[in-house]
Parts: structure tokens; sequence; C-alpha cells
């Protein structure tokens, strides 16, 4: 078992998100920063989709009871086991007893921790074992994890330790630019993308909610479409809101523009306060960076399998 000892901020379980369910006004849910859970998962030799912990913020405590191996990922939290300094992007082994702890970070916002084999006490729902928050069910009982908690995972002998980099999180985020742009001046489309934007607090799971001084109201409506993870959309007191996996799955705001898939792990890492800004690309860029972020978890791949072969 692993006893959640303090769950922080919020810490949930999620796997790679309920696909193909938006039809039926089923939110996606899901890692919001898929390439550290692939990643964290690769370091275990588990398929990529097995559902990990998402940590947000940090101050959190976990005990292991029995041995396993696990990874983390993500932002750097400050994690240690039993006292002893951990880096993100390693693959450890735990003893029973440990105790995993993550402080906090002014520079990431979210971490991702996996066990080898994954935990082995939930139940899919939707094809998925993602925590809907919103619509309280998937996880373990439909809510971020509580302190108390328990969650089961096979026992494992210590695999030899190995690390994975990660492309860099940045503040500039490709985006494709949306239909209902035309409503604002030409002035101000072109701002749109020269300016910094900085998170709110009011930021969550749902949708990053951005701000500067630009001055995009409108009294604009359209009628309500399909939005997804992504989705920029402009609501009249001009503050964008970027929509993330919990999103509803249609809105009535214009769309201004859409983060392509690829940068969406950028927004993950973003706290309040800090900056981000757009970059407008095709929809060629979009899917190259994609292709790009797959081969390099196919590299990592087959790096783990050389350096298990090796150390088995």
């Amino acid at each position: 078992m692993l006893t959640i000892l303090k769950s922080g901020i919020q810490t949930c379980i999620q796997d790679l998100g309920r696909i193909g369910f938006r039809h039926l006004g089923v939110s996606q849910s899901g890692v919001l920063d898929p390439l550290a859970a692939k990643c964290a998962n690769i370091l275990l030799n588990n398929p990529q989709n097995t559902p990990v912990l998402e940590i947000t913020v940090g101050l959190c405590r976990f005990k292991f009871e029995k041995p396993t191996n696990f990874a983390i990922t993500g932002a750097d939290l400050c994690a240690e086991l039993s006292g002893q300094k951990l880096t993100a992007g390693w693959r450890y082994h735990a003893n029973a007893g440990d105790i995993l702890t993550f402080a906090t970070s002014k520079t990431g916002l979210r971490a991702y921790f996996a066990v080898q084999n994954g935990f082995s006490s939930l139940r899919p729902i939707m094809n998925s074992y993602s925590t809907d928050i919103q619509a309280e069910f998937g996880g373990l009982t439909g809510t971020a994890l509580e302190d108390g908690d328990l969650l089961d995972y096979p026992s494992h002998s210590a695999l030899s330790p190995i690390g994975a980099a990660l492309p860099e999180y940045t503040e500039s985020l490709r985006v494709i630019l949306g239909p209902h742009l035309d409503i604002l001046p030409k002035d101000n489309q072109q701002s749109l993308l020269e300016q910094l934007w900085r998170v709110l607090p009011q930021s969550n799971r749902m949708g990053v909610r951005l701000s500067n001084d630009l001055d995009l109201t409108h009294n604009k409506s359209v009628a309500s479409q399909g939005v997804s993870p992504g989705t920029i959309q402009l609501p009249p007191n001009g503050e964008p809101i970027v929509l993330l996996n919990d999103c509803q799955t249609t809105g009535g705001y214009p769309i201004i523009a859409q983060v392509i898939d690829a940068d969406l792990r950028h927004l993950s890492q973003l706290s309040a306060g800090q900056a981000c800004r757009f970059v407008a690309v095709d929809r060629a860029e979009a899917l190259h960076a994609q292709i790009k972020q797959s081969q390099h978890l196919a590299q990592l791949e087959i790096a783990v399998q050389h350096h298990n072969k090796k150390n088995s």
C-alpha cells in the first residue's frame, strides 16, 4: 500500500484521459503534462497510459508500505525519499517504510509520481482511471486524494537507477489562430501575439485565465459550439481563457486561437503571476511538434530497454 499521509493542495489520479466521450458532455480529464507522465511510465517499463499521481504545488507526503520502484517527472518540487534529495526525471527504489515528500517550487507547478506496474486498486470508468474532479467520478473516490487514503501496488525488487531529460518548459505557446479573431480590431490582433500575458490566480484544471494591460473587451456573442483543451476563449471582459483537460465540452465565447497539443504541457506548469506569450503557427508545424515529441518518447523507450538489458 501507499499511504497518503498529507495530500497537499491537489493530488489526483490521472492517466492520459477519457477519450471519445465529449459528444456525451464528458470532459477529457487526464494528466495536464502528458509528456512528463509518459516519461515516468517509460522509466518504469509501464504502458504509457498507466495511471499516475498528478501533484499540484506539492506540500505532500506519502509512505511506501511495500518495496517498489517509482519515478518522478514534471516540475522539480524538491522531492525527498526519507530525507534524501531526489531529482525529477529519474527512477528510484523505495523500501517498506520509506517516506516520499514533495515541497514546492517557484518555477513549476505540477509533478508526476508513478510506481512500477501502476496502482492496482482502481476501477476504470469509460476506459479511463482519470479523476474527473468537476463531475466527481474516476480515480479512487471521484475526488482529489485525501489524507489517509490508501493505494495498493505490487511489490518489486530494485531496478537500477536511470534518468531522462525532457525538453525545457518555455513561456512561448504556439497557437493556430481561431475562427473569431476578427472580432478584434487589427491592431489588437497583432498585440495579442506580441504582448506577455500573466496567469491569474483563478486558474485551475478547467482553464488558465490570463490578463495584461491590453483592452480586449467586447460585446460579441457566438452560438455555442464545441471546444477542447487548448481552445482560447475571449469572454466580454477581454481576459482570455485557455481551456485545459477538465473543461466543458461546448462554449459560447468567441474562439480567438487554439494552443497546439504539443505546447499544452508548458501551460500546466504556469502558476499565478507567471507569464506566457502566444506565437502563431500553421497546422503543419503543430503536427511536426507532436511527431517530434512522439519520437523523443520512442528514443527514450529504446534507451530504457537497452539500460535494463545491460543491467539485468
